[in-house]
Formats: C-alpha cells, sequence, structure tokens
C-alpha cells in the first residue's frame, strides 16, 4: 500500500542532503524520516540511501525513485493551489482540551501544522489535567488519555491510538545500576513517575509472552509535568516512568535509554471526544479528521 507520507519524506531527505538537515526544516525528529526511507526501501526491496555516521549517497535506484516522486510531489501542490483558488478558505473558532502531557509531546506538531495550512481558524487550547465537562465549558474537542473506558456515554467517542507506558533513565545512571535484564532487578530503584498525589510504590510490568512482574521501587520525584521528569531523569537521579512517545527525542540524542524495552508499564488510549456528532462548524470537523489520521504517526516511537 502506498505511504505518501514515504514519498515526501524521501524526497525532502534527497533534497537536503541528509536526515539531520530535513529533519531540521521539517521540525519533525530524524527518526521519523529514517523510518518513512526504511518502509520505502522495504516496500519497494532496494536500497534508495547509502548512510553511515559520516556519509549520505543516493544510489542509482535512489535516484531514479527521486526523479518521479519529486514530479508527483509537485503535481500535487498544483493540484492543491488548484483547489484553493476554487473555494474560500474554512474559518471559523475551535476550542479543545488536553492534557500537559499530550499538549507537549503528541499534538504539539501536528497543531502547528494545521494552523499553517489553515490560517483563518482559531484555536483555543485548554491544557489541563483535570477532567473538564465538555458541554458545560464549551469545549468543542478534547484528547483524553485512558486505561479503563471512559464513562461518560453523553459524549461521542472516538479512538485514536494505543500509547505503550515504559521505563527510561540516562545511560550514566543505567552504567551505575548495571543494565537489567528482568524487573527483578529493579527492586527498590530510585524512580521518578506522572502524578503529585501519593502513588502506588510500585510498577506492573508486562511483556510481550504475557509475564507479569511486580517491581517495588522507591520514589525520588513525581510531577504532573512530563518535561521536568525527564529532565530530572536526563540528569541522572533515576528512571522515569512515561509514555513512550515523550522520550522519542532524547532516545535518539542518547541522553535516555530504554530500561528493560521488552516490556511495558502500562497501555493507555487515546480517544477524541466531541459533545454532539451533529451541529459541529466546518472548521471543528476538519481538525477533527485532521487528528484522526495524522496522529498515530506523531505518537510512534
Amino acid at each position: 500500500m502506498i505511504d505518501l507520507n514515504d514519498y515526501f519524506y524521501f524526497v525532502h531527505v534527497v533534497e537536503k542532503e541528509g536526515f539531520s538537515a530535513a529533519a531540521r526544516v521539517l521540525g519533525i525528529p530524524k527518526s521519523r524520516l529514517s523510518r518513512h526511507v526504511s518502509n520505502l526501501e522495504a516496500r519497494l526491496d532496494v536500497k534508495l540511501i547509502q548512510r553511515t555516521s559520516r556519509q549520505f549517497k543516493i544510489t542509482e535506484y535512489g535516484q531514479l525513485f527521486y526523479n518521479h516522486a519529486k514530479a508527483m510531489m509537485d503535481e500535487m501542490a498544483m493540484a492543491e493551489a488548484a483547489i484553493s483558488t476554487k473555494k474560500d478558505t474554512i474559518s471559523g473558532r475551535i476550542i479543545m482540551s488536553c492534557s500537559v502531557g499530550v499538549s507537549q509531546f503528541a499534538i504539539q506538531e501536528l497543531v502547528v501544522k494545521f494552523l499553517c495550512e489553515n490560517p483563518k481558524i482559531e484555536l483555543i487550547q485548554q491544557v489541563t489535567n483535570q477532567p473538564v465537562d465538555l458541554v458545560s465549558s464549551g469545549i468543542d474537542l478534547a484528547i483524553r488519555g485512558h486505561t479503563e473506558p471512559l464513562p461518560d456515554s453523553s459524549v461521542v467517542q472516538r479512538y485514536l491510538t494505543t500509547v505503550s507506558w515504559q521505563l527510561f533513565a540516562s545511560p550514566d545512571y543505567v552504567k551505575e545500576l548495571g543494565m537489567p535484564n528482568d524487573p527483578d532487578e529493579l527492586e527498590n530503584v530510585k524512580s521518578l513517575n506522572v502524578g503529585w498525589q501519593p502513588s502506588a510504590s510500585h510498577w506492573v510490568l508486562r511483556n510481550e509472552q504475557g509475564l507479569e512482574k511486580k517491581v517495588v521501587h522507591g520514589n525520588v520525584y513525581s510531577s504532573d509535568d512530563m518535561s521536568s521528569l525527564k529532565k530530572v531523569a536526563v540528569k541522572g537521579l533515576g528512571i522515569v516512568n512515561l509514555p513512550s512517545y515523550t522520550c522519542r527525542d532524547e532516545l535518539e540524542d542518547g541522553s535516555l535509554v530504554h530500561v528493560l524495552p521488552n516490556w511495558v508499564t502500562g497501555r493507555a488510549q487515546l480517544s477524541l471526544l466531541s459533545p454532539s456528532r451533529h451541529g459541529q462548524s466546518p472548521a471543528v470537523q476538519m481538525f477533527k479528521e485532521y487528528l484522526l489520521k495524522n496522529i498515530e504517526e506523531y505518537v510512534a516511537v
């Protein structure tokens, strides 16, 4: 199945002569570009780019594919430009709600891209980790993470994606601790956890084989701010338990590493909530479909 994102990112990597340069221009993690190009190479069963730590070189197959992919991207741009001249740009106000973590790490890039593509739309974003009544607060859309079914049946719920929670630590802390091979080796480690209220003193880890192990830990720092938790983890003060996508950049630059990468501490579902299927403005409907279509890619690791 053709993924046009693969084509788009491949063209940018070739034109910027490298993954790092393309990532900076596009404002996305280098790992995402690499994943799309790898998917493309696997589907075509050829090597398009020879890449090492010192060299970037497009192959003969890569040059041939680039010529066609570039032409296709240009045609797509012309097609959109032709349509945009025939219709008015959608305008309107959208009021949305989401948690701090979702705002900072899951939809930040999506929001910027959406607003750039729709300059006449006004987006008001309420960021809170507390439950919000959509109807009384006048919220058009809300993104909520949950491990159990949401109780409010009065709102429309749409599945967005599933997120894995895992353990991360700085290379220095892992070196000091010794890289664990089993959850049993994490007993009484220093832990960093989401939530300011008194929390459980243990993690429950599960692997793909369905094996489950309980690990008692010593809590060092708890916060609703995942960004602060990551910074404390990077400083080597303990093992942090976070959604995997929030640590994507730190994994890429090496400031954090996976601890027991084959184990998860939990899985949460992201859902998109709205008060009603009817009476929504074109702007709200457009943003809803935009999130449903794109968010999974932005939380992939």
